[in-house]
């Protein structure tokens, strides 16, 4: 038998030692755990914020993540503790809230990890049945993970015995009955729950697509509340960063369903703070106070700030769907004046086409037909002169455009986009006809909007676009200040539309360009002017 050296013999020796330290240090754990079990129930029981202080070392074991406590996260606590405790029924109230909280805020575990754990084990709830939801798949079955993790641990066994029947990836059910299951936000159809719980349900990319945000609302309003167990008593919970005046919140919001509104700025707003009808308000006084500057210093947020565009702030930071002086244009840039001005060098009527008149009941997020009358003077001053905004048919879009024509009069320039392919062909050649003896323009679109209004909102920004006092003005500005994360763009598209065909008139005048063209209209429509 070979011999050990003198080291090895002396870490054979140790080995039993260490061991046994670490048995016992676990055993002293275990005993005091028991020891003061009946405390730790006590404490949890009637508090949410006291459990996740208590069980973070379970989530996060690692020293280096400890546990950072904020004021909101007691605020989020507190009004999912008044679902909990019936507080809500009983102040009259729905079992419906929406939270908007920035990124960052422990949202996810709060509401999809630490609250059903703690309904089930110290709340006494060990039957209730939650479907947690967000964008996509993979957020829900992390926070799958983190709350069996969570539930098996030997800590919140000791004090909850909570025994799992089914551990599936999507699925965990115990032997009381209580069932946790999540999804992606969109195949939510079929699940059932005493708590549906959606966290994020646009992501940053879908929020920006109409059609796949109003696909995600339209889930929310038709689907969502024909998943409860119990209609009167199931809660509803919507947490999320807002991303677009047209999100789920802004559904919730303008259509005035019955949710308690938590919203938790960034930065403090002291003229918009927020109250909720359980008597909570946020404690912050002084504009600009941070929410959470123990994880989130003034240094960092404005380093994140710098590389954000302002809607992304208002939205994402802020919790609301603009800026709080305008994004790409802000609502002090224009001035309103009385009267115009004399002798613009040119003035044009530039429109954006709705596809279709919306059906009913789809009005409040439907496009709109505009047409935007833009004088432009030799001094480099615009002033939008009037706005038509209507919902239309195509055959009541025509009549629009005719009678307006016949307002404006001939010393009034028209610019008309055309639709891609034989269809937006049919329809130019149709309107160009129908205004005979009017200078007619028609290209079809390029670019996004966004990159479209950037060279008007550079105007606006100067001072250079001024508005005509007229009923329009308030429509025109409240769409101009939420763009581009508003749900209509309609009028900030027909002002691009104005806006270049301006420059490119003065560019021709420049030019030494005199007198009308005439182009035929066989044209394959790849941008070219039409005047008749």
């Amino acid at each position: 038998m070979r011999q050990l050296d003198e080291s090895s013999l002396r870490l054979l020796l140790r080995l039993p030692v260490e061991q046994e330290i670490e048995r016992r240090a676990k055993a002293a754990l275990l005993e005091s755990t028991r020891r003061d079990a009946y405390a730790i129930r006590a404490k949890c029981s009637t508090s949410l914020v006291e459990f996740i202080k208590l069980a973070w070392h379970v989530i996060e074991p690692d020293p280096n993540k400890r546990y950072v406590h904020g004021w909101h996260i007691d605020a989020i606590c507190e009004h999912l503790e008044a679902i909990t405790s019936g507080k809500l029924i009983d102040l009259g109230l729905e079992n419906r809230l929406l939270i908007n909280v920035p990124p960052g805020s422990m949202k996810s575990l709060i509401l999809n990890v630490f609250w059903p754990a703690w309904e089930w084990g110290p709340a006494a709830l060990p039957y209730y049945r939650y479907v947690c939801s967000s964008y996509n798949d993979e957020l829900p079955l992390r926070d799958s993970r983190r709350f069996r993790k969570l539930v098996q641990s030997e800590w919140y066994q000791s004090l909850w015995p909570t025994k799992l029947t089914s551990e599936g990836q999507y699925r965990i059910e115990n032997d009381k009955g209580g069932v946790r299951e999540c999804c992606s936000f969109q195949s939510i159809i079929g699940k059932r729950g005493n708590r549906i719980l959606i966290d994020d349900p646009h992501s940053t990319t879908t929020a920006e697509s109409d059609v796949m945000r109003a696909e995600t609302v339209r889930v929310f309003c038709e689907d969502v509340t024909n998943r409860l167990d119990d209609p009167r008593t199931t809660a509803i919970v919507v947490i999320m960063q807002r991303l677009h005046q047209g999100d789920v919140s802004g559904a919730i919001l303008d259509r005035k369903m019955p949710y308690i509104h938590l919203r938790i700025p960034m930065e403090f707003e002291a003229d918009e703070p927020c109250r909720t009808p359980l008597g909570w308000s946020d404690p912050r006084t002084r504009d600009g106070e941070l929410f959470f500057p123990e994880r989130f210093p003034r240094a960092v947020v404005e380093r994140d700030k710098a590389v954000m565009l302002d809607y992304a702030v208002a939205c994402q930071y802020q919790q609301r769907p603009s800026p709080r002086g305008g994004g790409y244009f802000k609502r002090h840039w224009f001035e309103i004046i009385e009267a115009l001005p004399r002798n613009p060098v040119v003035r044009v009527r530039a429109y954006d086409l709705a596809s279709s008149k919306p059906k009913r009941g789809e009005g409040s997020t439907s496009p709109f037909t505009v047409g935007l009358k833009l004088a432009a003077y030799a001094d480099g001053l615009l002033v939008v002169e009037d706005v038509r905004r209507e919902h239309l048919s195509p055959g009541e879009v025509e009549d629009l455009i005719t009678n307006t024509a016949s307002q404006d009069g001939h010393g009034v320039d028209i610019d008309l986009p055309q639709d891609p392919g034989q269809a937006g062909k049919a329809q130019i050649h149709y309107l160009v006809t129908a205004l005979a003896g009017y200078t007619v323009y028609w290209s079809p679109e390029s670019g996004s909007k966004e990159d479209r209004a950037k060279p008007a909102a550079s105007q606006a920004k100067v001072g250079n676009l001024k508005l005509l006092k007229g009923p329009w003005n308030d429509k025109f500005l409240d769409e101009a200040a939420l763009f581009p994360s508003g749900t209509f763009k309609d009028q900030i598209d027909a002002l691009s539309r104005a806006y270049m065909r301006v420059v490119k008139e003065q560019r021709a005048g420049d030019g030494g360009v005199s007198g009308p063209r005439a182009i035929s209209l066989n044209g394959e429509g790849d941008g070219r002017e039409v005047r008749t």
